[in-house]
C-alpha cells in the first residue's frame, strides 16, 4: 500500500485561474485508493532512471541515451530553464517533431514544475497564436533544423504577437538572434548543482502537469489540463494492462506530444524502465532502419506507413518476430495478419478515458470491439444523444465517461464545459458507441461519431475550423467540410464549395496556398474540392452533411 499523501487538503496548494479541478471529495477517494496524490511525474521518472540507469531509454538513428544519462541531462535542462527566469507553473509551448530533445524538454519541465503546452510541429499562426495567448505561455521551444520551415523566424513572429511569450529556445539545430540553444543551456549546468536545484522545486501531484489539446468541434483546439497524479496513474494503468517491462521497447512514429502516444505508448514504456525508438523523420529508410536495428517489442504503425513497409517485409528486410504486441485504433485483425503480432485496439481521448482490448481477450473481443477501460474505476454510460437518458446494453448512443483520470473541464472555457459534461459530471465524448457482453464481460464497440470532425490518419481535424478558414477565400460563398473513407488514412478531407457569382473555381493546390497564407496547418488542408450550386439542408434547415458524404463518398 502506498504511503498516505503528505497533503493535509485534497487538492492543489495553488489553484490556477481557468482550471477546473476535481471536487475535493473525489480527490480524497482517489488518494485513499492509491490512485493519485502520492507522487508526481518527476519523482516517478527519477526513480525509474535510478533503478535502470544503465539500460537504454532513447534509441534511434541519432544514438542511444541511457536512463541514467537522461536523468542527468534533464536535471541540467530543468535548472537551465529556471535560470532563464521561469518559475514553477509557467507555461512552455512545445513545437517539436519526435526526437530526443522532445523527451528531454518534457522531463525537464516536469522536474522544473513548468507546464508544457502540447502543440504540433505542423501548427501555424492560428493555432500557436491562440494557444500561446490563451495559456499565457512564456517560452516557445522549437525545432531549428527543419529544411522546409523556419521555426525560429516563426517563433519571433509569434513573440511579437503574444506579449507573454518572452523566450525562444531552439531544441535542435542552430540558434540565432536572441534565440537560445537548449543543448548549450544544459551543457553549461553543473550536474550536481542541477540535481540539488531540481530536488528543491516544489511539485504537487494534484497540480496541472501539462496542457494537452482536444480534437474539439469548434474553432482551434481546446486546452485540457491534466494533473501530475492523474497522468501518472493513467501511465501505470497502461503498464499493468500490457505488462510492459524493462526489457521492452516501443516504436510509435505518431507525434509523441499527442496524448495517445505519450500516455499509452512512449511514456509508460519509459516509466517501466524500457526504451522508446524515435526519429524526427518518417521516410521509409529511417523506419526500416529503426525496425531492423532496434527491434521494438511493441509498436504502432499507422496504415499508410504499414503499406509502405510491405515490400521490405516481403523481402524479409523487416521482421516482427521479436515483437510482443501492437496497438492500433482500427483494423487489428488486418495488422495482426500482416505482421504476425498480437494486435490490440485502443479507444481514448485526451480528456480522460482509455480503453484497450487485452491479451487475454477472445478474438471476437479483440477484433470486434475497442475493449474495456484500463481502470476498474472508470465509469461508462451510453446516453441517448442530446439527453442524459442511459440506454440498455446493445443500443447505440453517446458515451459519457467519469473516472480517476477524466477531466472536469477545459481550461478557461465555461461555455464549452456547460455543453461537454452531464449534470452529474460525466464527460460527453461526442462519439457513438454501444456495449456488448462477451464471455461475461462488457466490451465497447465504436459506432461512429456525433462530432463534426475528420479523422485523417489519427489526426482529428475540426470541420468548422477549416470551414472558417476556407470561407475567407475571395471566391467562396459557403463551404462544408466532410470526411470521406480512405483505405489507408481512414478518412480524407473533402470541401464542398458554393462559389460567388462569376468567381473562378480554386484548385486543391491554389486553395492550399491560400490556407498556408491564412496560417492553417498543412494537415488540415482539403485534398478534394466539389463545387455545388447550393449546400443541402435537412428538413429543419440545418446543413445536411450526411447527404454530402453519401453523394461524394460513392
Amino acid at each position: 500500500m502506498l504511503a498516505p499523501s503528505p497533503h493535509k487538503a485534497f487538492g492543489p496548494a495553488h489553484r490556477l485561474p481557468g482550471v477546473v479541478y476535481p471536487p475535493p471529495e473525489q480527490l480524497r477517494r482517489d488518494t485513499e485508493a492509491g490512485f493519485i496524490g502520492h507522487t508526481t511525474l518527476a519523482e516517478a521518472f527519477m526513480a525509474t532512471h535510478a533503478a535502470h540507469a544503465q539500460r537504454p531509454a532513447l534509441v534511434g538513428p541519432e544514438g542511444v541515451i541511457t536512463h541514467g544519462e537522461l536523468d542527468q541531462i534533464t536535471d541540467q535542462a530543468a535548472a537551465a530553464l529556471l535560470d532563464l527566469g521561469l518559475n514553477p507553473l509557467d507555461r512552455v509551448v512545445f513545437q517539436l517533431p519526435n526526437c530526443n530533445e522532445l523527451i528531454i524538454g518534457l522531463l525537464a519541465c516536469f522536474k522544473a514544475g513548468l507546464i508544457p503546452v502540447c502543440t504540433l510541429a505542423s501548427h501555424r499562426e492560428r493555432e500557436i497564436g491562440y494557444l500561446a495567448q490563451h495559456a499565457r505561455a512564456r517560452l516557445h521551444l522549437v525545432q531549428g533544423d527543419d529544411a522546409k520551415f523556419d521555426h525560429v523566424a516563426f517563433s519571433m513572429r509569434m513573440r511579437a504577437q503574444v506579449p507573454s511569450l518572452q523566450h525562444t529556445v531552439v531544441a535542435r539545430g542552430q540558434a540565432r538572434g536572441d534565440a537560445l540553444s537548449l543543448r548549450d543551456l544544459w551543457v553549461a549546468q553543473n550536474p550536481v548543482a542541477a540535481r540539488q536545484r531540481v530536488l528543491a522545486v516544489p511539485r504537487d501531484p494534484y497540480q496541472v502537469a501539462l496542457f494537452q489539446l482536444s480534437g474539439g468541434t469548434t474553432g482551434v483546439p481546446k486546452i485540457i489540463p491534466r494533473s501530475s497524479g492523474d497522468y501518472l496513474y493513467n501511465m501505470r494503468a497502461v503498464i499493468d494492462w500490457f505488462g510492459f517491462r524493462a526489457e521492452d521497447s516501443f516504436y510509435n512514429p505518431m507525434p509523441i506530444i499527442h496524448n495517445f502516444n505519450l500516455v499509452c505508448c512512449s511514456a509508460p514504456m519509459l516509466l517501466a524502465g524500457g526504451a522508446i525508438a524515435l526519429a524526427p523523420t518518417l521516410d521509409a529508410d529511417t523506419v526500416v532502419g529503426i525496425l531492423r536495428q532496434h527491434k521494438p517489442t511493441w509498436f504502432t504503425l499507422p496504415g499508410p506507413l504499414l503499406a509502405k513497409l510491405q515490400p521490405a517485409m516481403a523481402r524479409g528486410v523487416v521482421s516482427f518476430a521479436h515483437a510482443r504486441g501492437s496497438i492500433t485504433s482500427k483494423g487489428a485483425e488486418l495488422v495482426e495478419k500482416l505482421t504476425g503480432v498480437p494486435t490490440f485496439h485502443v479507444f481514448g481521448m485526451t480528456e480522460g478515458v482509455i480503453m484497450f482490448t487485452h491479451p487475454s481477450d477472445s478474438s471476437e473481443a479483440r477484433y470486434g470491439t475497442v475493449g474495456r477501460p484500463i481502470s476498474p474505476h472508470d465509469e461508462v454510460k451510453i446516453l441517448r444523444p442530446g439527453s442524459e437518458e442511459e440506454l440498455p446494453l446493445g443500443e447505440v448512443g453517446e458515451p459519457a465517461f467519469h473516472g480517476p483520470y477524466t477531466v472536469h473541464g477545459y481550461h478557461d472555457a465555461a461555455e464549452r464545459n456547460a455543453e461537454a459534461f452531464t449534470s452529474d459530471g460525466f464527460y460527453r465524448s461526442g462519439d457513438l458507441m454501444s456495449k456488448r457482453l462477451i464471455d461475461g464481460k462488457v466490451y465497447h464497440v465504436y459506432e461512429g461519431r456525433i462530432k463534426d470532425v475528420v479523422d485523417r490518419g489519427g489526426e482529428k481535424i475540426n470541420a468548422e475550423e477549416v470551414e472558417t478558414a476556407v470561407n475567407t477565400h475571395p471566391a467562396v460563398a459557403a463551404s462544408a467540410v466532410i470526411g470521406l473513407k480512405d483505405p489507408l488514412l481512414g478518412e480524407r478531407m473533402c470541401v464542398c464549395l458554393v462559389l460567388k457569382p462569376g468567381a473562378p473555381e480554386p484548385t486543391v493546390a491554389t486553395l492550399g496556398e491560400f490556407l498556408q497564407a491564412y496560417g492553417l496547418a498543412k494537415f488540415k488542408w482539403p485534398e478534394r474540392i466539389e463545387v455545388m450550386n447550393e449546400l443541402p439542408l435537412t428538413h429543419v434547415g440545418k446543413l445536411d452533411k450526411l447527404s454530402l458524404r453519401q453523394r461524394f463518398g460513392a
